[in-house]
């Protein structure tokens, strides 16, 4: 019988725990909620949930070696993935409420309030898929994914010119783009709740379990 992969649902605080885990479950991992570094580090894949405020999520994550979890987990090429604000304290700082926060620094970039009239942004959207993303295998262009949030990534500026350059996927929001998700080597990230989405949804998790 083939062993499921083992997934570390990273406990600290500020994550809708209960449908990631349920999504998780759904396609075939074997997860277990933590707070434990040692456990977060040694399972197959490990994901970084996020909801609320930035520096919140921050502080919270610092208690629980979060950082430096994420960090030896890439440094040994062991996949993570982060959704929502799991995706936002990927990147260089937050700025959120007149709050400036230093965010995990795995790539270079700013959290900051997006420019719609209307927000939050809060519900289904398409996404702008990169050319031979895996993350995003096995979906059509016109699928739909759930997003609730008022601040995002507006500008990505990592260079291109490294050898394997991350993918980067953009939605819109009266007519503001933000990047709704990243693929990275090891590291993923959604700005978009895949747990939230559906099928759609599934479909990206199962490709996620594939690269454990």
């Amino acid at each position: 019988m083939k062993q499921k992969k083992t997934v570390a649902l990273l406990d600290y605080g500020a994550g809708n725990i209960r449908s990631a885990h349920r999504a998780l479950e759904r396609v075939g991992a074997d997860v277990t909620v933590t707070s434990d570094a040692k456990t977060a580090v040694e399972a197959d894949g490990l994901l970084v949930p996020g909801v609320g405020a930035y520096a919140a999520c921050m502080e919270g994550l610092r208690k629980a070696q979060g950082p430096r979890i994420i960090g030896q987990r890439l440094a040994g090429g062991r996949p993570v993935m982060g959704i929502c604000v799991g995706l936002q304290v990927l990147f260089e700082s937050g700025d959120e409420h007149g709050v400036h926060t230093e965010g995990c620094g795995e790539w270079p970039g700013r959290v900051e309030r997006l420019h719609s009239d209307v927000l939050p942004h809060m519900g289904w959207n398409t996404v702008e898929v990169p050319e031979g993303s895996r993350m995003f295998a096995g979906l059509n262009a016109d699928e739909r994914y759930y997003f609730v949030h008022s601040y995002g990534v507006r500008e990505w500026t990592l260079e291109t010119e490294i050898t394997t350059p991350p993918k980067v996927a953009w939605a819109e929001h009266g007519g503001d783009r933000f990047v709704a998700a990243v693929e990275n080597g090891a590291l993923w990230a959604t700005q978009f709740h895949p747990e939230k989405s559906g099928d759609a949804g599934a479909v990206l998790l199962e490709n996620w379990m594939k690269t454990l």
